[in-house]
């Protein structure tokens, strides 16, 4: 049996990252996980990897402690160690310096070796690396993708805050439902039937009468029935509305807010987007407008044919990318086919104040000017098949005086996959939700 050592009162004084040549003869503690072990004429080279990168620690057999050596004997990739040592200048290594060490704590052993490489090679599906998802998160651009993810959501609550807005919670469990044909996930609620909720909606329009400016950043559920490169049943939604505004604003306030989230990107994770190979382009507002009427006249021109009144297609979105590799805006939809808290828009009932948010062929948000009166609310909701009786929680709030107001919902993981350039949503969830997959 590999003797395990305890922790005991050892603390890390540095992380990879900080072992330079600043820090010659200094003694350091470091933690972390053993990337490679190789022996080259009578020398142990260690590669231990942290959460900021890895450190080189170097094993003189004809000098180190019987301690150290009898530690080697032991230690196998994966495994988790401490080392305390002192750093010494070499220009080959990380950061230029390595450590040379005086004590090894072997903290855990691998009983397996995950089944591929996490430094190159051939890279085994998407599915079969989902089956290990937390070693698979090991491999350098895995952990890129999701430095980025953290940086975006900082820069977008960041970004919401400095504007005024308002951070807001709403229940993920809910009554009825806000997008009227979504799939939804129902569930049993003690003894009445509930569903987790497919969109804040509802509530973040309520929340406007007491806050005026609201966002939330927070999971919704879809019982998506189509497996494809950008549909989970779980994503994260960055939800936005706001009072005495229309969709116009609306959509100005996406243009600051990802010029925003580009711009910190790049100041702040270069390192990551080399790693990714992916230059990104800070985009110039205004970002194109295109109406729906204008749209399907253009895709008509590519043999591409949408009856007015119809959604667009997977091969008219196609064709879409190929002409607007960039951001854009599809605008006034027909309100048929828009959720029934759209707003009409003055003078031509057949059209709604809506927008879709677009880069190349993907959707990233779904926006608009909301109605904010009960009468046209209520008129909505039986055009499109939904009892009024269903949302009388939420009528009832209209009694008080709804303001003019607009928002957004925006896919985290679409707006990730646009960012980091990834073809396949999964890659951008830590751990997605499909119609197939339900573990990890």
């Amino acid at each position: 049996m590999k003797k395990i050592d305890e922790l005991g009162d050892w603390r890390r004084t540095h992380y990879s990252v900080e072992i330079t040549p600043r820090l010659e003869n200094k003694r350091v503690t470091v933690f972390g996980w053993l990337a490679s072990i190789r022996e080259q004429g009578g020398i142990v080279f260690l590669i231990l990897n942290d959460k900021d990168g890895m450190v080189q620690v170097t094993i003189h057999k004809d000098r180190a402690p019987n301690s150290i050596l009898e530690k080697l004997k032991n230690l196998s990739e994966h495994s988790s160690i401490g080392v305390r040592g002192i750093v010494k200048s070499i220009k080959k290594a990380p950061h230029g310096a390595e450590i040379i060490p005086e004590e090894i704590k072997i903290l855990s052993i691998t009983q397996r070796q995950p089944p591929f490489s996490l430094f190159g090679g051939k890279m085994p599906s998407i599915d079969k690396r989902l089956d290990i998802r937390v070693i698979d998160l090991r491999r350098p651009k895995a952990q890129s993708i999701f430095k980025i993810r953290h940086t975006v959501l900082k820069a977008i609550r960041d970004f919401l805050i400095s504007k005024g807005y308002v951070e807001v919670s709403t229940p993920k469990i809910i009554a009825t439902a806000t997008e009227g044909g979504a799939a939804l996930f129902p569930l049993l609620y003690y003894d009445k039937e509930a569903f987790l909720a497919q969109s804040p909606q509802l509530y973040k329009e309520q929340l406007v009468i007491p806050f005026e400016k609201v966002f939330e950043i927070g999971p919704i559920f879809r019982a998506e029935e189509s497996r494809t490169l950008r549909h989970l049943s779980e994503v994260i939604s960055i939800d936005v509305e706001e009072a005495f505004v229309s969709y116009e604003d609306t959509m100005k306030l996406i243009e600051q807010m990802i010029h925003h989230v580009t711009k910190t990107i790049n100041d702040k994770c270069s390192e990551e987007m080399e790693l990714l190979k992916h230059k990104l382009m800070i985009p110039k507002a205004p970002f194109k407008r295109l109406t729906y009427d204008y749209t399907i006249k253009m895709l008509e021109k590519e043999d591409v044919i949408v009856n007015w009144g119809e959604d667009l297609s997977t091969q008219a979105l196609k064709i879409l990318g190929e002409i607007l590799p960039e951001f854009y805006f599809i605008t006034d939809w027909p309100t048929a086919i828009k959720p029934f808290y759209i707003k009409p828009k003055d003078g031509n009932q057949d059209i709604c104040e809506s927008f879709d948010f677009m880069h190349g062929s993907i959707e990233l948000a779904s926006g608009g000017s909301r109605v904010s009166s009960k009468r046209l609310l209520m008129k909505r909701l039986k055009e499109q098949g939904l009892k009024p009786k269903l949302f009388e929680y939420h009528l009832r709030v209209f009694d008080y005086g709804m303001p003019p107001h607009a928002g957004f919902g925006l896919g985290l993981e679409r707006l990730m996959m646009v960012l980091t350039r990834q073809e396949n949503i999964r890659e951008v969830t830590m751990f997605p939700r499909d119609q197939f997959r339900l573990a990890p």
